[in-house]
């Protein structure tokens, strides 16, 4: 029998490992059948990350052929509904938007939601926070927004509070945490500051993302990102510098877990 600490209940082990995605399904699948993972000639899409880890396939745009990477889009599309495309050129942001965006919802500013209006995602009950701390910081904190939603997260954003004018942050801050956030991202630039404050007001795990807006000895995000790594403040984690995906799929797995606790623990 499993034991839950935290309430001292029981869950027959039958019951928790239905709840489990098998990781290996379509692993052993593919090696039975001796086949090649579906996609296009020169490249092999992961359809079946989402249910496999939770989090879906991302196709990052830099080092592709715009052609390329407009045919991944649409075989996502046709076998998912959506598509999250990381950091397009302008030309092929632009001819992704245009092609789309008629019948599509399309989210997103640098990087790119394509979300098929028929199939939409189904919400977990996760919610997750994003903050950055100035303007500059929002095109890195978006890309973290798009996966965090393409997860089935609610979120809130609270943009530029950064600790030039620190009497910023606390209302906007306090209303995250009375809508009752899951986890938060902090996006900041420069020194770096941001994610450390925040850690130390809040009692939710806080994901720090270091952003290249800067210059200078420690710019393009250096001395943000051990800024941030040298934290005193327990419970802030920190991903490299500009990478929303991960810290989108890092604070949606988080509030997808603790939704999960609360579809089965209701108050």
């Amino acid at each position: 029998m499993a034991v839950c600490p935290a309430r001292g209940t029981r869950t027959p082990p039958g019951q928790r490992r239905a709840r489990v995605v098998d990781p290996f399904a379509d692993l052993l699948a593919s090696l039975a059948r001796g086949s090649e993972a579906p996609g296009v000639s020169d490249a092999r899409l992961d359809p079946q990350r989402e249910s496999r880890k939770g989090v879906p396939e991302v196709i990052y745009a830099p080092g592709k052929t715009a052609e390329l990477v407009a045919r991944l889009v649409a075989e996502l599309l046709t076998r998912t509904g959506r598509a999250i495309v990381s950091r397009p050129a302008p030309d092929l942001h632009a001819t992704l938007r245009s092609r789309y965006e008629s019948t599509h919802r399309l989210t997103g500013g640098w990087s790119l939601g394509i979300q098929e209006a028929s199939r939409p995602v189904p919400l977990t009950g996760g919610r997750v926070g994003m903050v950055t701390a100035g303007s500059s910081d929002i095109p890195f904190a978006q890309e973290a927004l798009i996966v965090a939603e393409q997860m089935g997260c609610e979120t809130r954003e609270v943009y530029d509070v950064g600790v030039a004018g620190l009497h910023r942050l606390f209302p906007p801050l306090r209303g995250l945490l009375e809508e009752g956030v899951d986890a938060i991202v902090v996006a900041a630039g420069m020194d770096g500051a941001l994610p450390s404050v925040v850690t130390g007001l809040v009692n939710v795990p806080v994901i720090g993302l270091p952003t290249s807006t800067g210059y200078g000895a420690g710019g393009a995000g250096i001395a943000s990102l051990l800024t941030m790594l040298q934290s005193c403040s327990p419970g802030l984690a920190v991903v490299n510098i500009d990478n929303g995906v991960g810290a989108g799929s890092m604070a949606a797995l988080i509030a997808n877990k603790a939704a999960e606790a609360r579809k089965e623990s209701p108050p």
